[in-house]
C-alpha cells in the first residue's frame, strides 16, 4: 500500500511559487528522506501533507484518504513533528500527551504514553510543567506528542536540529524500531550523515521541484565512487582539471594554499591528475583517497543555488 500519495502538488505565496508540480509515493513501511537546500520547499511540502495549508493544486493522500476532502481520516493516519518548539507552558509534560491524545478522541492509554516516555527518556520529567524544560526535553516531547495516536505514518522535520548527541541517539533507537514494526517514516534534515544512515530512499527538492527520486544504493552510484581531496601548497589548479572539482576551499589558516575535492570515476585516474598538477607547477602539501557519499551527491544533484527562503510563505 502507499503511505503518502503525492500527486502535482503546487503552492505559491504572493507570486512566489514555493512548490512546482511536485509528485512522488512513499511506500507503506519506508524510511524515507526528503532533502534540499533552504527554500526549496520541504516544510511547505509537509505542512501541504499534514494539512496545515492547502495547495493550490494537484492532492495528497495519507493511506488513500484525501488531506483536503478527507481530512479528519488522513490526519488520524499521520504524526507530524515540527521543526518549532511549539509547546503549552500550562501543562506538565504528562497532561500535555494526554491532552494531545484527546485530540484523536483516545482516553486511557497512559500505558502507551508511559512507553513513549520511557523510550525517549521523559519518565522523570512526567511531572513536570513544560516551560520548566529545557529545549532538547522539549523536543522529545513534541516527538512524543507526534506519537500518542500511534500513527501508521511520522514525518520528522529538522528532528535533531540544535539537540545533543543523546537525544539523537536516543531518537533514532525509537525510531529505527518503530520502523522496524511497520510504521512509515518520512525525514527531513540538514545532518545528511543521518538521511544516509537511515534512509532506504532519498528525493531532494530544489527550489521548489524534485531533481532526484531514487534508492540510497542508486544515488551513491550516480557519483563517482570516490574523491580525491587535495590540498596545494602553492600553485594553481590546472583548468583541464577544473571540470572536476566538486568543492573547493581556500586554506584560511596560513592565508595560502587552496583545498580541492576532485570526483574521480576510477582510482587509475589518480595518477593523470597528479602528473597535470605537477605540470602546472602546483605542489601539493597533501591528498587523500574518499568514499563518495550522500554529502558529495547533494552538491553534484541540488549544487549551492537553492535560495534561503522567500518573504511570504514558510519553505
Amino acid at each position: 500500500m502507499t503511505a503518502i500519495q503525492i500527486n502535482s502538488v503546487e503552492k505559491s505565496y504572493k507570486g512566489f511559487k514555493a512548490l512546482k508540480g511536485v509528485s512522488m509515493n512513499i511506500e507503506e513501511g519506508e524510511f524515507f528522506g526528503l532533502l534540499g537546500p533552504n527554500g526549496a520547499g520541504k516544510t511547505t511540502l509537509i505542512s501541504t501533507v499534514a494539512g496545515l495549508i492547502r495547495p493550490d493544486a494537484g492532492s495528497i493522500r495519507i493511506h488513500g484518504h484525501d488531506v483536503v476532502t478527507d481530512f479528519r481520516e488522513a490526519r488520524k493516519r499521520l504524526g507530524v513533528v515540527p521543526q518549532e518548539l511549539v509547546f503549552d507552558p500550562f501543562f506538565t509534560v504528562r497532561e500535555t500527551l494526554r491532552l494531545q491524545s484527546g485530540y484523536f478522541g483516545i482516553r486511557n492509554n497512559d500505558a502507551w504514553i508511559d512507553e513513549v516516555m520511557h523510550n525517549l527518556d521523559l519518565t522523570n520529567k512526567a511531572d513536570v510543567n513544560m516551560r520548566a524544560l529545557s529545549g532538547g526535553m522539549k523536543r522529545r516531547v513534541l516527538v512524543a506528542q507526534a506519537l500518542v495516536h500511534k500513527p501508521p505514518v511520522i514525518v520528522l522535520d529538522e528532528p535533531t536540529a540544535g539537540v545533543d548527541v543523546e537525544l539523537r541517539q536516543t531518537l533514532w533507537k525509537f525510531i529505527s524500531r518503530l520502523n522496524r514494526a511497520g510504521h512509515t517514516v518520512v525525514l527531513t534534515t540538514h545532518y545528511l550523515e543521518e538521511a544516509q544512515a537511515m534512509c532506504q530512499r532519498v528525493a531532494m527538492l530544489k527550489l521548489g521541484e524534485v531533481v532526484a527520486l531514487d534508492t540510497m544504493s542508486a544515488l551513491l552510484r550516480r557519483v563517482s565512487g570516490s574523491q580525491l581531496v587535495v590540498h596545494l601548497r602553492s600553485g594553481e589548479l590546472p583548468e583541464g582539471l577544473r571540470p572536476l572539482v566538486s568543492h573547493d576551499e581556500h586554506d584560511q589558516n596560513n592565508g595560502s594554499g587552496n583545498r580541492y575535492t576532485l570526483r574521480v570515476n576510477d582510482v587509475n585516474e589518480v595518477e593523470a591528475i597528479l602528473a597535470s598538477l605537477r605540470a602546472g607547477g602546483a605542489v601539493i602539501d597533501e591528498m587523500q583517497l574518499e568514499q563518495a557519499d550522500l554529502e558529495d551527491i547533494f552538491l553534484q544533484i541540488v549544487g549551492s543555488s537553492g535560495q534561503d527562503a522567500q518573504p511570504g510563505g514558510p519553505q
